[in-house]
């Protein structure tokens, strides 16, 4: 989706918004997919507005579409559907985005008149959107509540595990656009104040508005790699690493793999997808760090000798990370998180028949459901007589107290991470949702 010349300035980041949309919610392709296609704009600045009008249009879809049907005189149907992705993302650029509105209705209408299937629309597009800039702010109203931005099925789900006002607080969260986590090999707090942004406590760089990621000052030579602060958290609780054997099952793409290496770990990193695995041998070469990897299903994987330390961060519903990746809510499916309880289940058993006498397992998924989390460890602890839970204690997760369960398990909600430049800056707050369990095998 290459801009033609004279073509008119923004367009082809409109219309590749337009494209991504349409694909998660019609064709229902992730947006990481469809991003890494041919058709996006060739200059940055473009790929980057597209990817964040689709993603705050995916992300506030719920209202959308709310302040879309209050606009229509009827329900867009037949080949007239076809221009809903049109006026969603132009709906997202006039009430959540600071992009000039009348800008907003041209491009939208351009985006129409191009194709010949929608051409006959443009006039609907251009009085829909002419309309919500005048009641805009009726419309605001509409987006007042973040859990009808929620599937149904998810946010019964969200209300039944963590009540009714920890299930806004979530979805308030993840309404949010998130910012930029880094972890460095070394030296954080100087690196935060070279990339200008804050140092958390668990040793994560945050930035906002960080732009390209690979155009960062430190990308190139490799001192530091993009993980989420919530997700150090499952190596950190290992405890000191230098030297020790630690096998890393679904170890791709490599960020806690990485993690491992950088403290001194002999890593031997599994998983099953080849394809997966040249990218995390790809960023262990840009980070300058040396793991063993092993192509294999992790359920079935039988190594010469039993482990001494194992990461099993397994596959799943990826809940807890829609902030990132708004296209989630509308890809998954409630039967997804059964079926994937199923697949961790398998993993967390192969995992403890690995696992030596006197060794540590560290469990972890970023979902929030408790069929991913809290169930899976009580089974385990429940059916295997030498293991147990070796609590985490609040001093171990500066910045993620609130996190620690009864049981010493932590279970990360969006909302939790609160440093103090969010008073600022509510961008500065959050993390992705993680649920991490240590358990010991008794020597």
């Amino acid at each position: 989706m290459n801009q033609t010349v004279g073509e008119v300035a923004g367009l082809s980041a409109r219309r590749a918004a337009v494209m991504l949309v349409d694909g998660v919610l019609r064709r229902k392709i992730m947006l990481d997919a469809l991003i890494d296609g041919s058709d996006m704009p060739e200059t940055p600045r473009d790929r980057a507005l597209a990817h964040m009008i689709a993603a705050t249009t995916l992300r506030r879809h719920g209202a959308l579409s709310a302040m879309l049907d209050s606009l229509l005189d009827k329900p867009l149907k037949g080949r007239a559907a076809g221009v809903r992705p049109i006026l969603l993302t132009g709906l997202a650029q006039v009430i959540f985005m600071a992009v000039k509105p009348h800008a907003v209705v041209d491009l939208a209408v351009r985006v129409a008149e191009a194709s010949s299937d929608l051409r006959a629309y443009k006039g609907l597009v251009n009085g829909v959107l002419r309309n919500a800039m005048r009641r805009r702010a009726d419309l605001v109203a509409l987006a007042d509540d973040p859990v009808a931005d929620l599937p149904v099925w998810l946010a019964r789900r969200w209300v039944a595990t963590y009540g009714d006002a920890r299930a806004r607080q979530i979805a308030e969260s993840l309404a949010q656009e998130p910012a930029l986590d880094l972890s460095v090999k070394s030296d954080a707090a100087g690196w935060a104040e070279r990339l200008g942004g804050i140092h958390l406590p668990t040793g994560t760089v945050r930035l906002i508005d960080a732009g390209s990621v690979s155009a960062l000052e430190g990308y190139e030579a490799g001192e530091w790699w993009v993980q989420d602060a919530s997700s150090r958290l499952p190596a950190l609780l290992f405890g000191a690493l230098s030297g020790r054997t630690v096998v890393d099952l679904c170890a791709a793409p490599g960020g806690k793999t990485a993690q491992l290496a950088a403290a001194g770990a002999n890593v031997i990193a599994v998983d099953r997808s080849e394809k997966r695995m040249k990218r995390l041998a790809a960023n262990m070469a840009r980070l300058g760090l040396s793991v063993t990897t092993e192509i294999a299903d992790a359920a079935s994987w039988c190594p010469a000798t039993e482990a001494g330390a194992i990461l099993v961060d397994a596959p799943c519903s990826a809940t807890g990370t829609i902030r990132r990746h708004p296209d989630l809510v509308h890809l998954k499916t409630e039967a997804d998180v059964v079926a994937l309880a199923a697949v961790q289940a398998r993993l967390l058993d192969r995992a403890v028949k690995l696992l030596a006498p006197g060794g540590r397992l560290i469990y972890s998924t970023c979902s929030l459901e408790p069929e991913e989390g809290e169930h899976q460890i009580d089974r385990i602890v429940a059916e295997s007589s030498d293991l147990r839970r070796a609590p985490v204690t609040p001093d171990e997760v500066p910045g993620f107290e609130a996190a620690v369960t009864g049981h010493g398990d932590l279970r990360i909600t969006p909302e939790l991470l609160d440093p103090p430049a969010a008073e600022a800056d509510r961008r500065f707050a959050g993390s992705a949702g993680f649920f991490v369990a240590r358990l010991d095998r008794s020597g």
